[in-house]
């Protein structure tokens, strides 16, 4: 059996790395324990330098012989005693290595055979007999001898159970390493498992484990076989560790791989099934994309970026999601309208024409819109101005931006605004995300199928912002003439030019518009209608529409100009046309019923009919309502639903100089209503008010609807009124109503909204207005029609207020 083993023993291969640059086949041998332990040599010897590898005690191994001076040694020892000394190279790159390129520690070694190989090297067998180590160098030419001197291993007692444990541990490891390890024949274990010699067994493992030459260095210089056996094992342990990481990593990427081939496979068949009954869709989607993309009107250098997008997209595998990504982004390219664009239509005429016919009034936002086609006529690339229309709801701010893509002859696009606080929307998102789309920017010029349509921008006042960006900032870019030829979506990644396109914006109000906003925006006052405009409205436009929009014939119903009069004055209050629309609708529907049942009713509606079909009126006329108490003065007020008059009252009594405020009101007001009380102390004396009422009563200022909120200057030389009223106790001229701030010295400053404030006064039967002289230019651009039946009053200072209103009784 013994015979057996050391025959097996003998004759297994293990791959290793020899002196030179071919690859080692280590070769062991099971030898006698005292063979190892009472081996002498001279202690003079020649040193064959070894490279990248270390041979141990008892380890038969093969080297291939190169260099001159190593092949001389082998031939003149192999005719004497056979026995050399091997040493390390501590660089296995040093082709001529001297002694300080040599450990000082190695290996008495015997040659058991020399091999010519057919390539005509050679290759020697030598077997590790004994460690040593180099006294001094003695020659070294024609090779390297030295004095050395013979080193003892330490053993311990075969039968010490700590030792069997380590011999035990060594060879586990190394049958786990012959069965993880693809460079290990499967030979491997049984012959480290029939290996009875410990001290061989040892060895052996040593100079078969894959270890750095320097880590195989350090285990020969041990001289204790046991704790060669310990540092064998920290290091077999690691390797085990990292062939059994491997193994993991290899089984996962081999199911991953099964899996993508089952895959591949799978579409390999289903694409002959669909060959054999006509045609792969898939291929055919590709080939529709660069067909439809020989029909674009992009540049060359876009034509070249969406062919590699598509080519891309060929590449992917169909199965995947990330193909229908690529595929959605592609389709996207091909949808936008690039380079294409309507024709303009410069009949100007007919633009006029167009307007008129669609919106009564309104001439100033007309007048300018006509100024644009008309320059734009003649300079044939002037960039599209961007306009902003602002005024109170339902004065025809959205409906004018169709009527001016109808009359140029332009697509028409149109996006909200309102409540949109999120930066994405505008910008788009990056293709990696999930649903990712472009900005709605983009998507209403896909849908207008055109570059160059007339774009609203809805309710610009309303954007909003937060955690998910700033929506207004985002739209600098857009609403920059000189940006936005090069704007940038996230999800498109390219510049698409939005120069050609005509944004108009449209807001309630511009306080809420950010300031570098505003500032890009061409400012238009669409101001309300007076009574007479919206009864030509809807005698126009309103009432024909919802005849239609109820199929009633225009012989079934009809409406005199004091009916709708009455409509507009008791059952609307509004600066636009939206709720006499909506009560319009709600009478023709009443009537439609009763057209429909066969019931009878009032072809001409009278005021009863309106009282039935719409109930009791909703709103009283706002009305002045008299100067026959001190202290009532009639103010003008803005609002977004245009201009509103209201009543500012104030009463007296005895107390200690305090000032209360009630009627909802603002900051900015209440600062007005002590700014009055501080101007009548300080001009006491020129107003004939004795000061000591300013010490022995209280003030309390109200302004009536109290659950409605108000705020703002205007209302500044109405509350000095009032005060100057109730403390001189003079009454306040008849039918006046007045607006303008004031400051601390008096003077009177000018304030916004007086078109709508005028209209305000006509409706409650005011006769003259007070306002600064600094607002006679805003009332000099309204037309007379606005005016007729109004007189005003310009005045500079708070004096000249008080002079002419307070009577003297």
């Amino acid at each position: 059996m013994a015979n057996k083993k050391e025959q097996v023993a003998k004759t297994m291969i293990f791959s290793g790395i020899g002196d030179e640059e071919s690859e080692l086949i280590p070769i062991m041998a099971d030898g006698d324990e005292g063979e190892l332990t009472n081996f002498q040599a001279p202690d003079i010897l020649p040193i064959l330098p070894l490279r990248n590898t270390v041979l141990f005690p008892g380890v038969v191994i093969p080297i291939t012989v190169g260099r001159q001076k190593s092949l001389k040694l082998i031939q003149e020892v192999f005719r004497t005693d056979k026995l050399l000394g091997t040493v390390t190279q501590i660089e296995g790159a040093v082709e001529d290595p001297e002694q300080k390129d040599l450990y000082t520690v190695g290996t008495v070694a015997q040659i058991l055979k020399i091999l010519e190989m057919p390539d005509g090297s050679t290759s020697v067998i030598i077997q590790g007999k004994r460690r040593f180590e180099v006294v001094e160098y003695l020659e070294e030419f024609p090779y390297f001898k030295a004095k050395v001197n013979l080193l003892d291993e330490i053993t311990t007692d075969a039968d010490n159970d700590e030792f069997q444990a380590i011999v035990g541990s060594l060879k586990d490891l190394s049958v786990k390493i012959a069965q993880y390890s693809s460079n290990v024949p499967p030979e491997a274990s049984f012959a480290v498992k029939n290996i009875e010699n410990s001290t061989f067994l040892i060895n052996f493992i040593c100079s078969n484990t894959d270890l750095k030459v320097e880590e195989k260095q350090s285990l020969l210089e041990l001289a204790d076989l046991r704790e060669r056996g310990i540092q064998a094992i920290s290091y077999l342990v690691k390797e085990v560790q990292m062939l059994e990481l491997k193994r993991d990593i290899q089984s996962k990427v081999k199911l991953d791989l099964d899996q993508q081939q089952r895959e591949y496979l799978l579409n390999q068949q289903i694409k002959t099934i669909q060959n054999e009954l006509g045609g792969n869709p898939i291929e055919q989607e590709i080939a529709d994309l660069k067909e439809a993309a020989k029909e674009k009107k992009w540049s060359a250098e876009m034509a070249e970026f969406f062919d590699k997008e598509v080519n891309k997209l060929s590449r992917l595998n169909p199965a995947a999601g990330e193909y229908s990504v690529q595929y959605t982004y592609c389709q996207t390219l091909l949808e936008l309208p690039w380079n294409e664009y309507t024709e303009d239509n410069f009949d100007l005429k007919h633009a006029e024409q167009v307007l008129d016919e669609v919106h009564y009034g309104l001439d100033k936002v007309k007048e300018r819109i006509l100024e644009h086609l008309a320059v734009l006529k003649l300079k044939k690339d002037m960039k599209a101005p961007i306009l902003c229309l602002y005024g109170p709801p339902g004065v025809g701010k959205t409906s004018l931006g169709k009527s001016i893509a109808k009359a140029l002859g332009r697509k028409y696009a149109r996006m909200s605004l309102g409540g949109l606080h999120d930066e994405s929307e505008i910008r788009g998102h990056r293709k990696t995300y999930i649903g990712a789309m472009p900005g709605r920017i983009l998507q209403n010029i896909k849908k207008a199928k055109s570059s160059n349509p007339v774009f609203i921008l809805d309710e610009l006042d309303k954007v909003s912002s937060d955690f998910h960006g700033d929506p207004a900032s985002a739209l600098l870019e857009v609403l920059d003439p000189e940006q936005n030829s090069e704007f940038h979506d996230n999800y498109i990644d390219l510049d698409y030019d939005l120069s050609k396109v005509m944004f108009i914006a449209t807001a309630n109000t511009l306080g809420t518009i950010a300031a570098p906003l505003r500032d890009r925006l061409e400012l238009i006052d669409v101001s309300g209608y007076i009574l007479e405009e919206k009864i030509e409205i809807a005698k126009r436009h309103l009432i024909p529409k919802q005849k239609e929009n109820h199929g009633l014939k225009a012989s079934q119903l009809k409406f005199s100009r004091d009916v709708i009069e009455l409509i507009v004055d008791r059952y609307t209050r509004e600066s636009g046309v939206r709720e006499l629309d909506k009560k319009i609708a709600k009478v023709i529907r009443r009537v439609a019923r009763k057209v429909a049942f066969e019931e009878p009713y009032n072809v001409n509606l009278t005021a009863e009919d309106i009282r039935e079909y719409l109930g009791a009126p909703e709103y009283s006329r706002e009305s002045y309502q008299g100067n026959e108490f001190p202290g009532v003065v009639t103010g003008l007020a803005w609002t977004a639903h245009g201009g509103e008059i209201l009543f500012v009252e104030s009463s007296q009594s005895k107390g200690k100089g305090g000032l209360t405020l009630t009627g909802n009101l603002g900051e900015v007001m209440k600062e007005s209503a002590m700014l009055a009380l501080e101007y009548l102390k300080s001009h006491s004396e020129d107003l004939g008010i004795d000061y000591e009422v300013f010490e022995s009563h209280n003030w309390h200022i109200h302004v009536p609807e109290g659950a409605i909120p108000k705020d703002g200057p205007s209302a500044g030389i109405t509350m000095v009124t009032s005060l100057a009223s109730i403390i001189t106790k003079r009454k306040v001229r008849k039918n006046i109503a007045m607006t303008g701030e004031m400051t601390l010295r008096g003077k009177v400053l000018p304030v916004g909204g007086i078109k709508e404030k005028i209209l305000a006064a006509k409706r409650a039967g005011i006769k003259e207005v007070i306002m600064s002289v600094e607002n006679r230019k805003d009332v000099e651009e309204i037309k007379d029609i606005y005016l007729k039946g109004l007189k005003f009053k310009f005045v500079a200072s708070i004096g000249e207020v008080l002079d002419y209103v307070l009577l003297k009784k």
